[in-house]
């Protein structure tokens, strides 16, 4: 809302604003819970304690596009509506919709207390997405031939695979144990730790306020332990390409890339939970340099080193028209289909939006009449100031 003189609502302090709305150890750079549209969209060049967190979200957004669509320009790519690629564009869409979320959920989220909390459902919805975007990805191109394309028949027929020399029994590639995990329970189990972790966030917007910051991040430290064990996987064995192959090269910075995208997160959970720096020093960081636009900067580029680490895999596929591995300890799993791929993220995003329906359906029961009571007080101070 605008003031007569054409000039924006003043900010907060902390002592002005419903409880619900603070952030701890920020005192300053709070806009009042019933902002319109406009003028939410217009505060994301106005330095409010929020500005930050919308553009260390947004900005990183075109980002990602310039480093992803530089797969489909590579040699021998197919063309990007091929099945090889339904996982890629699936993880696309994870990482588009997490980004996109959070960002616009710190931009709207001042229109009232209701849409506060249904902005932040969506956000944590769209976490469960790409973490789920994430594991497909890494099932077609990191698990063991599931991404490689056949050289003739259907799904599932075999493939020109040479047999090298035997190693030792350790040296195997495959460990028959877990292949049942890998083949039916990898992709459905990452997609019910998701639907958890969405249910146990939203709950925190209720429950459990005191130590919801610990609670959401370890909530979603645990899916990424689920959601990549195919990467673990290739990193406690030996390479499924010949050391003197192109595809070795490409695939040996797997393993920098994924560390390096661990350590991102490690760094970003601290920064979630510490609220450092403005634990030091409440006020000072309230509207540039607080704990969570250094989240939000970590957490992109966890993201960054992800998407790296996966087209290094997708490279190293694309180079390699065979698998060196013996065969008889393999199982031949099909190819991505939209079925298993923008089938599954289909079904995950329609059980995630009726969770989020649940709890906006309950935020607005309890919100509602408080965010009506608000707006005529608001509407009685306009008046008196006339």
């Amino acid at each position: 809302m605008l003031l007569n003189s054409g000039q924006p609502l003043p900010l907060l302090r902390h002592t002005d604003v419903p409880p619900r709305v603070l952030e701890n150890y920020i005192l300053s750079g709070y806009r009042f819970p019933n902002y319109s549209l406009r003028d939410c969209l217009l505060s994301a060049i106005r330095p409010t304690n929020e500005t930050g967190n919308f553009w260390t979200h947004f900005l990183p957004l075109f980002i990602f596009l310039y480093y992803f669509v530089e797969v489909f320009g590579w040699e021998g790519a197919p063309h990007g509506a091929s099945p090889f690629f339904y996982p890629l564009w699936n993880y696309f869409i994870g990482v588009f919709c997490l980004l996109m979320a959070s960002s616009m959920a710190h931009l709207l989220n001042s229109m009232s207390l209701v849409v506060r909390e249904v902005c932040f459902f969506v956000d944590y919805g769209t976490i469960s997405s790409y973490t789920v975007g994430s594991s497909l990805a890494y099932y077609y191109y990191i698990h063991p031939r599931a991404g490689i394309k056949n050289t003739g028949g259907q799904n599932g027929s075999h493939m020109n695979t040479k047999i090298e020399p035997a190693r030792s029994p350790t040296s195997f590639y495959v460990i028959p144990d877990f292949c049942v995990f890998f083949e039916t329970l990898y992709i459905p189990t990452t997609c019910v730790v998701a639907i958890f972790c969405v249910l146990s966030c939203c709950n925190t917007r209720h429950r459990w306020r005191r130590h919801r910051y610990v609670i959401r991040t370890f909530v979603f430290l645990f899916p990424f332990l689920i959601s990549s064990t195919p990467v673990f996987y290739r990193l406690l064995t030996r390479s499924p390409y010949s050391a003197t192959s192109a595809s070795f090269d490409t695939s040996t910075s797997t393993a920098g890339f994924f560390y390096r995208h661990c350590i991102w997160l490690v760094v970003s959970a601290v920064f979630n939970i510490s609220k450092f720096p403005e634990r030091l020093s409440p006020g000072s960081f309230d509207i540039w340099g607080h704990s969570h636009q250094w989240f939000h900067c970590c957490t992109f580029l966890s993201i960054l080193d992800e998407l790296h680490m996966v087209k290094a895999e997708v490279r190293a596929i694309l180079l390699s028209q065979t698998l060196l591995l013996p065969p008889a300890i393999l199982s031949r799993l099909p190819g991505p289909t939209i079925a298993s791929t923008y089938g599954v993220m289909l079904l995950l995003q329609t059980t995630i939006v009726s969770i989020i329906v649940l709890f906006s359906w309950h935020a607005n029961s309890i919100y509602g009449p408080e965010r009506d009571q608000l707006a005529k007080e608001h509407l009685k101070k306009n008046l008196k100031g006339h």
